[in-house]
């Protein structure tokens, strides 16, 4: 029998609840799984993939298809670089518009070319955050994170419908001053008609909620090799950091 090589074991904490979570780097075999999923040129397919290989790596007990959007792209952060380098090389085409030989505006397209380590970035959390939203003085609404299986699931609708469906799935719990009321307890359908019976002003509470989670985010300095046009951008997304 061959021998079999020790592994390391890392450490990382949640961003939402600080909770540490232990993992192994990813193997040959969850790489291949990679593989296959760039290959299918289909982000739902890579987003399936790094769930799957999540699970495999992860230590403890933790649901990963419930977690939010921001606690996987940190825990897959992680993994990425403890599995296969801590730097990644990075490309961005340089928006400025500036002139052609005939006076006629055009964009620079200069590509900038940079480093990033991914060990150095931290979670962005916003201090006024709350997942508690009062809509009046004796009612209010508890939410949950959204997790990548909800986007998914609704990718395809309209936009106004996606935002009461996952208003509804975000629900944790609605309470006044005598009860609690819990959405597990409670049918798809009651949900949507108490959303529906918000007013507007109510959804703009909702939105700042959203608008405040955390974010897995790293701002870079860049300037452009071709035209020099100076600019900071804001990467965000498993995508635009490892893409």
């Amino acid at each position: 029998m061959l021998p079999k090589l020790d592994v390391p074991i890392y450490t990382v904490n949640l961003v939402s609840s600080g909770k540490p979570v232990r993992f192994r780097p990813f193997l040959v075999k969850e790489q291949k799984l990679f593989l296959m999923a760039a290959e299918s040129n289909d982000g739902n397919e890579m987003v399936n993939t790094i769930r799957q290989v999540l699970k495999n790596c992860i230590l403890d007990e933790i649901d990963v298809d419930n977690l939010a959007t921001f606690d996987l792209e940190w825990l897959f952060m992680n993994l990425r670089a403890r599995s296969v380098e801590e730097v990644v090389d990075l490309s961005y085409k340089c928006n400025n518009t500036t002139k052609d030989e005939n006076g006629q505006d055009k964009k620079c397209n200069g590509v900038v070319e940079f480093k990033l380590n991914l060990l150095e970035i931290e979670p962005t959390k916003n201090p006024n955050h709350t997942n508690k939203v009062q809509i009046t003085e004796n009612l209010g609404i508890c939410f949950k994170y959204p997790t990548f299986e909800m986007i998914q699931k609704y990718e395809k609708m309209n936009e106004s419908d996606v935002i009461i469906r996952i208003l509804t799935d975000c629900i944790d719990y609605i309470y006044d001053k005598d009860n609690v009321y819990y959405a597990k307890d409670s049918t798809k359908q009651e949900l949507e008609e108490f959303i529906d019976g918000l007013q507007q002003k109510d959804l703009e509470k909702f939105k700042n909620f959203f608008d405040s989670m955390p974010e897995i985010k790293k701002d870079v300095h860049f300037k452009c090799p071709k035209c020099s046009y100076e600019e900071d951008i804001t990467i965000r997304g498993m995508q635009n950091f490892f893409v």
